[in-house]
């Protein structure tokens, strides 16, 4: 009887399936499951809440606002909450510089000393054991100039002082690196002074990189970095509260994490919005809403274009979501290659090279990249896929990535 009672239930699901598989292609069933996995955790006071939005062909098929956008204030979460993106401000930096490309106005291989002379004559960190047994840091002349197109792939042997130790890793924490009241030019100026962990366009490091790229742009376009963005992508996409600051009467939207991680007892700390930076950050300073990322991912997904309104050409946009990494045979031998088996590397994105080997279901081809407080898209050329993950609970963040992923393929028709 039970048995029977099952297959019963297994066909009304069936038919329920077919019945809510509507031209966005997904299962209600499946978009019911995500909602309700993601709520359980919040329930769970696991984190404090979560926006989530899934595209197909270019319709929203499922967007949620689930928890709190302030657990301190008990202010519930909306669409129209506003995120620290961190990195994923990165692909926005990277499409910047794409336009300047198309311009005439760089050239992915100029080397990034022509426009900031600081970066001349770098030095590489070699870590050398001594007789006594202790490791000290050595140094060789890099044997090529960081290009641009080492910036925006990652192979610069620029580095963070976080994502692993070495010497060199120290030396960025012992110079303050990423301090918020630099100017631009301060940070170049420290940072250019620094060892790179590797030779130029030997390795995928993940790095500042983009916060020198960000400078870079400036040097080419004469223009702050908020102002080149909001002229030349936010702008023209619409993109109304994506910047480095929040404005005072838009305060009450920022979402905020828990003070302390529930899960790993960690204090959590996260940049401060609510003021213009004295730094604008090219690789981490964004605050979006998930309809505005949606605005600029869409473009990506559309070939670089929007509402009629054209960002970038078709060809620029293949170029940076395909692997630059391929024909760089030690590319993925560092520390920490974060973007993880079965992915190479573009400009500015992590691409997917192979069916398999990826912890995380999607296709060849499919692109993305995330940020340090919790949010997350990826755009899936072959589904005509995008979905974007916005939260803020930092310690949360990798976990999240991957269950919101399995979630939103699951419910795939």
């Amino acid at each position: 009887m039970a048995s029977a009672t099952a297959t019963i239930d297994q066909q009304e699901e069936a038919t329920m399936n077919k019945q809510n598989a509507g031209a966005e292609g997904f299962y209600a069933t499946g978009l019911d499951t995500l909602t309700r996995r993601i709520q359980q955790d919040i329930d769970a006071k696991r984190i404090p809440g979560a926006v989530m939005l899934i595209a197909r062909g270019g319709e929203v098929a499922y967007e949620k606002a689930l928890g709190l956008q302030d657990p301190a204030q008990g202010t519930p979460m909306s669409l129209d909450t506003i995120f620290r993106i961190y990195s994923m401000t990165k692909p926005i930096v990277s499409v910047g510089t794409m336009m300047l490309v198309e311009q005439g106005r760089l050239l992915l291989s100029d080397p990034i000393s022509t426009y900031m002379p600081e970066f001349t004559r770098m030095q590489v960190g070699v870590e050398r054991l001594s007789a006594d047994g202790t490791h000290a840091l050595g140094l060789e002349p890099a044997r090529r100039d960081i290009t641009v197109q080492d910036l925006l792939r990652h192979t610069s042997g620029l580095t963070y002082g976080i994502f692993g130790d070495s010497l060199v890793k120290a030396e960025y924490r012992k110079a303050g690196i990423g301090n918020p009241r630099w100017s631009s030019d301060e940070f170049v100026k420290a940072i250019s002074q620094l060892p790179l962990l590797y030779q130029p366009g030997t390795v995928w490091e993940y790095s500042n990189a983009t916060d020198v790229l960000g400078i870079l742009l400036e040097r080419v376009s004469g223009m702050t970095l908020d102002r080149f963005l909001a002229q030349n992508i936010l702008e023209p996409l619409g993109m109304r509260d994506t910047g480095f600051w929040v404005e005072e009467s838009q305060h009450h939207r920022i979402a905020e994490a828990y003070p302390v991680d529930p899960m790993t007892g960690v204090e959590v700390r996260m940049n401060q919005p609510r003021r213009r930076p004295n730094f604008l950050s090219g690789g981490g300073g964004m605050m979006s809403t998930v309809h505005d990322y949606l605005r600029f991912a869409q473009m990506l997904a559309n070939g670089g274009e929007l509402d009629g309104v054209r960002i970038l050409s078709r060809a620029m946009v293949r170029l940076m979501t395909n692997d630059h990494l391929s024909e760089l045979p030690g590319a993925k031998a560092g520390q920490n290659y974060l973007p993880g088996p079965g992915y190479g590397f573009g400009l500015g994105v992590a691409v997917r090279t192979a069916s398999g080997m990826a912890i995380m279901p999607g296709s060849v081809g499919d692109y993305t990249w995330s940020g340090l407080a919790g949010t997350y898209f990826w755009i899936d050329p072959q589904e005509n896929l995008l979905a974007i993950f916005m939260m803020q609970a930092p310690e949360q963040r990798t976990y999240y990535r991957q269950l919101f992923r399995n979630l939103v393929y699951a419910a795939l028709n």
